[in-house]
């Protein structure tokens, strides 16, 4: 083995990286069960973190991540982006001894994560009437498309079907078009946010605040979008306001758009306060916008947020970026760039933030990705390897922790449990 691969083999031996990394959830044992993002995203924020997190997939496939584009040289790279910092075994958890070991796997551990439809793990006698038996301490977060109870609980729920269903599409995009899904998984993504942060509350609960027993946690796939929509729900409630699609305006913030430069750049600009509009329009060299009574505040540049764009587009027009982002540093104006993954990895902010950092890899040797967000200046978190191949702690977990024998592990891997 090569000097260079030696050293990736001790950083990613237990997935746990250097020895002495610090972070702040050193110590937490978290279970991903999970399959694709929703899950295994939320474990994988906690492994950022430090958190010893052993990954379960199915003997032969694996997740289904593994499998997704972008593709090189048949690896999957959203894999190793999701996999990351992450110990890898296999187990069939449908069948009898593959049911055993998981419950071996969590008599000590803090934190399960699944999301696999409602009823599957009561289905494989994993539910938490049974793991909480095993383990009264342990933190077992569920997430699916509608939530564990109410009559859609059953359905099917991927990310696309959350998004439809929160509401938020219907007044997302341009109004003479349909309504406008995201480009990315964000109800996985936003869903997966929430697990991270609602497992570390009930870990807080039990260790400071409650009995020392953990909980049970049920995360919807739709629900945390919900949650954002904000002024939606009382708006509603209140004054039957139904939100329509705006493009990239909205109803209580105007100026706020993006505008296309002279060369074919596109800024974004939010100008809600007087002092930043004030900015704008006297940078602009347009202080007659400022006494326009149509524009002297707020809400009236929102009911006349049609004669102000044009204002402001016909300006945009005649320049080009490098101008207008050497008026706008001048001015104070609150603006910025609409940028796309090449200019990111080519921005100064981004550089100086190492907001994408090389990772060992085993395939590739190294790879960059998105640095842990967020930051912690005491004891922060680290990419330490990315995402490995299948069942690459199988030997380590299942004989070195569980401790199983030789010939216990090769009939188990013969009869497809790992």
């Amino acid at each position: 083995m090569s000097p260079d691969l030696l050293e990736l083999a001790s950083r990613t031996s237990a997935g746990a990286g250097p020895a002495n990394f610090n972070g702040p959830l050193r110590g937490l044992k978290v279970i991903d069960a999970g399959t694709m993002i929703a899950g295994p995203l939320a474990a994988t924020h906690l492994a950022d973190f430090g958190a010893n997190v052993t990954k379960i997939e199915l003997p032969g496939v694996g997740d289904s991540m593994r499998h997704w584009a972008p593709i090189k040289d048949d690896r999957s790279l959203w894999w190793k982006v999701i996999g990351r910092n992450k110990r890898l075994v296999t187990l069939t958890l449908s069948k009898p001894r593959g049911q055993e070991l998981f419950k071996q796997l969590i008599r000590d551990a803090d934190i399960v994560i699944e999301n696999y439809r409602p009823g599957t793990f009561e289905r494989w006698g994993l539910g938490y009437d049974v793991l909480s038996r095993i383990n009264p301490r342990l933190v077992f977060v569920r997430v699916s498309g509608f939530g564990q109870t109410g009559p859609y609980a059953k359905r099917g729920g991927y990310g696309t079907i959350a998004e439809a269903f929160s509401g938020i599409p219907s007044f997302t995009g341009f109004p003479d078009r349909p309504p406008t899904l995201p480009g990315f998984p964000m109800a996985d993504s936003v869903a997966a946010t929430f697990s991270a942060m609602a497992a570390m509350f009930a870990v807080y609960n039990r260790d400071q605040g409650g009995s020392g027993r953990g909980q049970e946690i049920d995360v919807s796939l739709y629900e945390p979008l919900f949650r954002l929509a904000e002024a939606q729900v009382i708006g509603f409630d209140q004054l039957a306001i139904v939100k329509e699609r705006q493009g990239n305006r909205l109803a209580e913030d105007s100026p706020r758009n993006t505008y296309r430069t002279r060369d074919g750049r596109w800024v974004g600009i939010s100008a809600s306060s007087q002092k930043t509009f004030e900015r704008l329009a006297r940078a602009m060299e347009k202080p007659e916008l400022i006494s326009d009574p149509r524009f002297r505040d707020n809400a009236s540049r929102c009911t006349y947020a049609d004669p102000l764009d044009a204002e402001i587009s016909g300006w945009f027009a005649d320049r080009d970026f490098a101008e207008i982002a050497e008026i706008f540093e001048r001015a104070d104006v609150v603006a910025g760039p609409v940028l796309d993954i090449k200019d990111i990895f080519s921005d100064p902010h981004y550089a100086a933030r190492e907001n994408i950092v090389p990772v060992p890899d085993e395939d590739f040797g190294e790879v960059r990705m998105q640095n842990v967000a967020p930051r912690f200046l005491g004891t922060p978190g680290e990419v330490r390897h990315s995402g490995r191949a299948l069942g690459a702690d199988n030997r380590e977990i299942f004989i070195g922790e569980l401790g199983l024998n030789e010939a216990e592990f090769s009939s188990l891997k013969a009869e497809g449990v790992i």
